[in-house]
């Protein structure tokens, strides 16, 4: 109920109670007059409990709320530091592309020019040992 709705059924309550005790005689004026407070107090402590068991319930949404949430915070963290590891990883292997375009072509020039060098080399050999040869002879 709500709260108007609340405080018009308790001033009925409290009506019905005063019209009873006025028709009475004394002692049982007494009786319903304690009977009437009892359940007028009784009707306020129900109100009360429904108004906390109304609060309780909002408690408990909120609550699971927060639950999903931390939950989804949790998949958050998770995506962002794999997300880290992603960029690294990319980082890491643009690096290796520039690597390789830079350093294939520089090892085919090296072994290009590595192939005259050791024919170059080779020759040097076999002239210095024929010159050893002659040098002997003469």
């Amino acid at each position: 109920m709500r709260e108007n709705e609340r405080e018009r059924e308790g001033e009925r309550e409290r009506r019905s109670c005063i019209y009873i005790t006025d028709i009475l005689t004394c002692p049982m004026k007494h009786i319903a007059t304690h009977c009437c407070n009892t359940l007028q107090d009784t009707a306020t402590h129900c109100n009360t409990l429904q108004h906390t068991a109304a609060h309780c319930n909002t408690l408990q949404h909120a609550a699971t709320h927060c639950n999903t949430l931390q939950h989804t915070a949790t998949h958050c963290n998770t995506l962002q530091h794999i997300a880290t590891h992603c960029s690294t990883l990319q980082h890491i292997a643009t690096h290796c592309t520039t690597l390789q375009h830079t350093t294939i072509p520089h090892c085919n020039t090296l072994q290009h020019t590595a192939t005259p060098c050791n024919t170059l080399q080779h020759t040097a050999t076999h002239r210095n040992r024929l010159f050893q040869v002659r040098r002997a002879v003469l």
